[in-house]
């Protein structure tokens, strides 16, 4: 293709996209692992290929055969430890995709507007729930995801199976229920499990103030596609963590619009 000719450079449009590009990664790259534990293996490697070019250039025998080992499973051990943000940075694309983004269009195509519109049904009875819980101050951990892992949840959680009830979401988060310790999953408009271990965030920038569900809900949000309602066990508030980010202080006007949206 036709570009700029320069002295000593030639610049296509095909390198303009190029760089484009790359710029477009890097700056996705850095949204995964900010204030993450990520950043730091992420120096830790660079710091590896800093010395394995010293030790090579000093005809260090013994220590780049070493280092030499150790990178020969370079990409093997990128995909190991870089796993969850490989994750994240896939659903990223996904949800961010031509079709996605007009899934409405879709949905009038295929005849999936009737599952749309009772979602928006299934709603209500999650609003009451997190209204009662706030008036009593009931702690509690709710996690909304488009598609059930199993190999993610089953494993530690109690699957319940069950339509989506005001009352059952209030029994299970009673204090001395004895599913209360750990998060509710919904999926397919079903309370599909109870008493969830969850991942907590590397999040090292968060509040202090922020216990053991608000890290659970965001590291969710995370390493999945997931949503999180959060109700306060101290001060009632709701809080809605999405992508890594949470929202404090929630509406329920605003917690049923951004539920609408999401799902």
């Amino acid at each position: 293709m036709k570009g700029f000719d320069f002295d000593f450079l030639t610049i296509t449009v095909t390198d303009v996209m190029d760089i484009l590009f790359v710029a477009f990664l890097i700056y996705y790259t850095y949204n995964l692992i900010k204030n993450t534990m990520a950043v730091n293996l992420l120096l830790g490697m660079l710091i590896i290929i800093v010395l394995w070019f010293v030790v090579d250039a000093l005809n260090m025998r013994l220590l780049s055969a070493i280092i030499n080992k150790f990178m020969s499973v370079g990409i093997i051990a990128l995909i190991v430890i870089f796993q969850p943000e490989i994750r994240r940075f896939l659903l990223l694309i996904g949800k961010n995709t031509f079709l996605q983004k007009n899934r409405a269009w879709w949905g009038y195509l295929f005849g999936s507007r009737d599952i749309e519109r009772d979602n928006l049904v299934r709603i209500k009875p999650i609003i009451d729930a997190c209204k009662s819980m706030k008036k009593s101050r009931t702690g509690a951990l709710i996690v909304f995801v488009k598609f059930y892992d199993d190999q993610l949840f089953a494993n530690s959680c109690e699957m319940i199976e069950s339509k989506i009830s005001k009352r059952l979401l209030e029994s299970i988060f009673q204090k001395y229920s004895p599913l209360h310790d750990g998060a509710v999953v919904i999926a397919e408009n079903k309370i599909k499990s109870a008493s969830c271990i969850l991942p907590l965030t590397d999040n090292d920038k968060l509040p202090p103030q922020f216990g053991l569900r608000h890290r659970a809900g965001i590291g969710i949000s995370e390493t999945t596609d997931a949503v999180a309602v959060i109700v306060s066990e101290e001060t009632g508030e709701i809080a809605y963590a999405k992508q890594g980010r949470v929202r404090m202080n929630v509406s329920f006007g605003e917690l049923e619009k951004l539920l609408n949206k999401d799902f």
